[in-house]
Order: C-alpha cells, then sequence, then structure tokens
C-alpha cells in the first residue's frame, strides 16, 4: 500500500518541475494519485478493509484540497496536471 523508493522516484521524476522538486503542487498530486490507485487495487481483493478505506478517504481529500488550491492560483497548471494525470472525465 505504500509506494517502493522506485516508484516514488519515477513518480517525482515524472512530474517535476525542476531538479530536487518534491514539494511542487504537481508532484503532491502524483504521489497521492499513485498511492489512490495502489489502494483502490487493494480493495478489489479486501473488499472488508474498512480501516484502510479511511485513510483512502483522506488521501482523496488531501488530492482534492491540492488541486484546489493549485485551480485557485493556476489555472493552465491545474487543466495540465488533469490532463496529464486523467483525473476528471
Amino acid at each position: 500500500m505504500v509506494l517502493d523508493p522506485t516508484q516514488k522516484k519515477s513518480v517525482i521524476d515524472a512530474h517535476a518541475k525542476h531538479e530536487g522538486d518534491t514539494g511542487s503542487p504537481e508532484v503532491q498530486v502524483a504521489l497521492l494519485t499513485a498511492r489512490i490507485e495502489d489502494l483502490t487495487g487493494h480493495f478489489k481483493e479486501h473488499k472488508k478493509d474498512f480501516h484502510s478505506r479511511t485513510g483512502l478517504l483522506k488521501l482523496v481529500g488531501r488530492r482534492r484540497n491540492i488541486l484546489n488550491y493549485l485551480k485557485k492560483t493556476d489555472v493552465q497548471r491545474y487543466r495540465a496536471l488533469i490532463e496529464k494525470l486523467g483525473l476528471r472525465k
């Protein structure tokens, strides 16, 4: 359920704006999305794991807050990130 360091590094490298960028909203949302997708796969097998489901909902809420911040500050970056991650239909 936790990303291993190689997966995490690949996600960071794919979304970083510059070398050593780990705190930009794009990187944070990408990492949260990777964790959310991992947990979603976990729930296909473990349907009654309600404790982890609570954690999933917290991750989704945190991602939503960061996306709202990005939308408020820079709409073009928000739209590019949504497109890149495929979050909206």
